[in-house]
């Protein structure tokens, strides 16, 4: 069974070049350490809710969009693998005061299928 990785953040919709630039590259390279699937998404159809929902969730701000990424791999064990490569790979610069986004506003976590058709 497979194992997501899946991230909400807000982008602001200045800097979505950017955040595409950045995807792009991360993409690569967690593909190359062996993820299987790696998506970037920017929200089209994203409504505010009253209690809970993405845009709450990232507390985002005018000017900004929601971007909704996941990154798919063979297992949990391989995850870490690739991850732990990942990270130390010195072409993707992990500081998050350069990135295109607010990283103290990303949700992020990993997460076991339930249901795969």
């Amino acid at each position: 069974m497979s194992y997501v990785d899946g991230f909400v953040l807000a982008v602001p919709k200045d800097n979505i070049a950017a955040y595409r630039k950045l995807a792009r590259k991360a993409g690569k390279i967690w593909m190359e350490y062996g993820a299987v699937a790696y998506w970037e998404n920017i929200g089209d159809d994203v409504p505010p809710g009253k209690v809970t929902s993405f845009p709450l969730a990232v507390k985002l701000k005018p000017g900004e969009v929601v971007a909704f990424s996941w990154i798919v791999f063979k297992s949990r064990k391989h995850r870490d693998k690739v991850n732990a490569q990942v990270m130390k790979d010195p072409r993707l610069d992990m500081d998050t005061s350069k990135m295109p986004f607010d990283a103290k506003r990303m949700i992020f976590g990993g997460f076991k299928p339930l249901v795969v058709l």
